[in-house]
């Protein structure tokens, strides 16, 4: 095991310094600001990890689903993939778009 004061990784390889690197929070915010600036009128925008980050855009009208799935794609150079909707749990009128974050 090697005795200095730098982070490995589990294969051996050497992490760049927190310092440098983007924290986790940072880029999750970064992610939501664009989500909010791109869709204000979305009732509500979260973002939920099972194994897998998905973000999830919630709005009111049914016309309002195909313009969301449409831009979704094309944000943050391609980082929102696998583009879904369907009902949104305890809102019966809203609507949810959800995608896997990806990058």
């Amino acid at each position: 095991m090697r005795k200095d004061a730098s982070l490995y990784s589990i294969d051996g390889s050497s992490l760049s310094s927190p310092a440098t690197e983007e924290s986790l929070t940072d880029r999750l915010n970064r992610v939501l600001e664009m989500l909010h600036a791109e869709f204000p009128h979305a009732v509500d925008i979260g973002l939920e990890f099972d194994g897998k980050l998905h973000a999830h855009i919630d709005v009111r009208g049914g016309e309002e689903v195909c313009g969301v799935e449409s831009k979704l794609p094309n944000l943050g150079d391609g980082m929102f993939t696998q583009v879904a909707h369907g009902a949104t749990p305890h809102h019966p009128f809203f609507h949810r778009i959800s995608a896997i974050v990806v990058g």
